[in-house]
């Protein structure tokens, strides 16, 4: 027997599924509990629902692939530029045309814009810093990348895995910088002054330095910022013994890595998803990423209000000067630095 279908009944399905429509689909690897109002206030401004998947990097690149075309994620948030760039080699990306991100968004910090569109943009930024015990080391023995792996800092440094991304990164861009062969001869000496084999988190290499089991150590800036803003009392202590050092001021400037997006290739939700990433440049969110999470905005020209960022710098607004390789320079000596880091035995 036929079930008969009014109109109203009609309505009701329809307004349903536009319902349903206003959902956009996130795939993270920026595991941080302050970006959750970050999305409520997305929510809220909008009426589009964000659900959340989480992973790290390389984790969410594999379920993209394996999830093809039946894949339900609208937009990827990474949280390494190498990684963006390996996702927009890989075509898992899908170019959008948004005059609101290209605007606000500097082209150095996104995908080089095709007749398609542009594939990533970025959101924030967060710098790799050396931070030094202040009774054992001198801040000008520390002030360059190259310095790192003087025999006068033998024994001193202290890092998490050179396999991590984010020192992968670092590692790539000396390698810009410097040439194979150097960067190689870089990492070797860096090797030798280890004061211990590489472990933990950039949050454990901090706390090292402080308690003197290292002199010097390599972390992002946030890190760092989290600790200075604590109110612990263990924490003060350690804000109190380490100095901080944003590295190559005089020469290429200090590495800096992004948090960035992209629409996924089989988005569903294109327009929410678009939608998202134009509220991600907003002056709101972008204040959000300085103060919530201790990164620096993508936008330009946006205050700096966040106390730590101000202060860790020593230029009172949050400023220094950062390098301006290509982020695809970055990605494509990411093999060549794996390897090297295999001949020269940095674990």
């Amino acid at each position: 027997m036929l079930k008969k279908i009014t109109l109203s009944s009609l309505l009701l399905v329809a307004g349903f599924a536009s319902a349903q429509e206003q959902v956009v689909n996130l795939y993270s690897a920026r595991h941080y509990q302050t970006d959750e109002k970050l999305y409520s206030d997305f929510t809220k401004a909008t009426g589009i629902k964000v659900n959340r998947v989480d992973a790290d990097d390389a984790g969410i690149l594999a379920r993209l692939k394996a999830e093809g075309a039946a894949s339900p994620a609208d937009v990827i948030l990474l949280v390494d530029a190498a990684r963006l760039w390996r996702g927009d080699v890989d075509g898992l990306f899908k170019p959008i045309k948004s005059p609101v991100l290209e605007a606000a968004i500097p082209a150095k910090l996104r995908a080089k814009e095709t007749a398609e569109g542009t594939t990533w943009f970025g959101f924030s930024t967060r710098a790799r810093v050396v931070v030094y015990n202040k009774v054992k080391v001198k801040k000008a023995d520390v002030d360059t990348y190259e310095e790192l792996a003087d025999p006068k800092n033998k024994g001193l440094l202290c890092t998490r895995s050179g396999a991590h991304p984010y020192n992968l990164s670092l590692f790539g861009a000396v390698t810009e910088h410097m040439g194979e062969a150097k960067a190689e001869a870089w990492l070797k000496g860096l090797v030798a002054n280890m004061a211990r084999n590489p472990q933990g988190g950039d949050s454990d290499q901090i706390r090292a330095v402080a308690s003197g089991e290292c002199g010097i150590a390599l972390t992002n800036t946030y890190y760092l910022a989290r600790i200075m803003r604590s109110n612990a009392p263990e924490d003060k202590v350690v804000a109190d013994r380490v100095g901080v050092v944003f590295p190559n001021q005089e020469t290429w400037g200090t590495h800096v890595n992004i948090a960035g997006a992209a629409v996924a290739k089989n988005a569903k939700n294109t327009a929410n998803a678009i939608k998202f990433m134009e509220y991600m440049a907003s002056p709101g969110a972008q204040e959000y990423f300085a103060n919530g999470n201790n990164e620096w905005p993508a936008v330009p020209g946006l205050a700096i209000s966040n106390p730590a960022l101000k202060a860790m710098t020593g230029m009172g607004n949050g400023s220094f000067k950062s390098e301006t390789i290509p982020i695809s320079a970055v990605g494509n000596n990411q093999l060549k630095v794996q390897q090297m880091l295999d001949r020269v035995g940095y674990k």
